[in-house]
């Protein structure tokens, strides 16, 4: 089990990150990012911490497929710099 399934495991809202991330393409990226255990615990910190918890999972279920997140994500840059990166390669 790698650290992100264990986090992702964690707690419902964990787990509403890693669907967001898996959703839009970008859980490989970060799983291999520059001192990624640093980020992935930034980016579980931001969504823990977020109040939209509920229309997150609406949304979650309701986009099979998406480009960005919606707009109250708050890792939202944390996504689009992902993304950038993903392009590149």
């Amino acid at each position: 089990m790698s650290f992100l399934d264990y986090l992702i495991s964690s707690d419902a809202r964990t787990a509403l990150m890693g669907r967001m991330m898996q959703r839009l393409g970008v859980d490989r990226q970060l799983k291999v990012v520059a001192d990624h255990g640093a980020v992935i615990n930034r980016a579980v910190d931001r969504c823990r911490s977020c109040g939209h918890q509920d229309e997150c999972m609406t949304w979650l279920d309701e986009h099979e497929h998406a480009s960005e997140p919606p707009d109250y994500c708050r890792n939202r840059d944390l996504i689009a710099r992902l993304q950038h990166v993903s392009g590149e390669g």
